[in-house]
């Protein structure tokens, strides 16, 4: 009977391995994520009790609410833009995986930031353009269709929520511009995977 020695692990081959990717968890999100997560569950719940309450009024009397059309709309549109925030905070938007995921660890951290700071301009002029309308809104008095409210009420959340955008985006660029290339890559919000072979810049 013989007895084999266990097979040492060689060293050298195990630095050689890249790292595997982190993958997102619960505990890497900041806190203040939170906001737009309860935020998301309150406007979905609320657009789903009155889409269905209309569709029961609507089956036994032949008739609907005149209100839920306005109120829907003006909640998609929230959802939306509370949805956005979330995603530049995760840096989850859209984009070109040709141009964001090849290339250096170092051409990618920059472009991130670059995609950073136009959504921060962007967002930051229709937050002052929207508040112009807000004002003209509530100088005229212009009352919705619907059921006759302040339109007002509806415009004053389109600025407020982009300078919200706006303060995501800016709060990304703020993390790329602190991270190595290295943590870039190994960030758990960072979209792509490592290039293969642990490409450097």
């Amino acid at each position: 009977m013989s007895f084999q020695s266990p097979v040492e692990p060689d060293p050298q081959a195990a630095s050689d391995t890249p790292p595997a990717p982190a993958t997102p968890t619960a505990s890497d999100e900041p806190r203040s994520l939170r906001i737009e997560d309860w935020l998301t569950v309150i406007v979905m719940a609320a657009l789903a009790l009155i889409t269905f309450a209309n569709v029961i009024v609507r089956y036994f009397t032949s008739s609907s609410f005149a209100w839920t059309e306005e109120i829907s709309v003006f909640l998609m549109i929230v959802l939306a833009l509370i949805a956005g925030s979330a995603a530049v905070a995760r840096d989850r938007h859209i984009r070109i995986e040709f141009f964001s995921e090849s290339g250096s660890a170092n051409r990618r951290r920059k472009l991130a930031q670059l995609g950073a700071v136009l959504v921060a301009v962007l967002f930051t002029l229709i937050a002052v353009l929207s508040i112009r309308t807000l004002w003209d809104d509530y100088r005229f008095e212009e009352t919705s269709p619907g059921i006759g409210v302040p339109v007002w009420w509806y415009t004053m959340w389109l600025p407020i929520l982009s300078i919200a955008i706006a303060l995501r985006a800016i709060g990304l660029f703020i993390r790329r511009s602190r991270q190595s290339d290295v943590e870039y890559l190994t960030d758990p919000t960072e979209s792509g995977d490592a290039p293969a072979g642990g490409q450097q810049p």
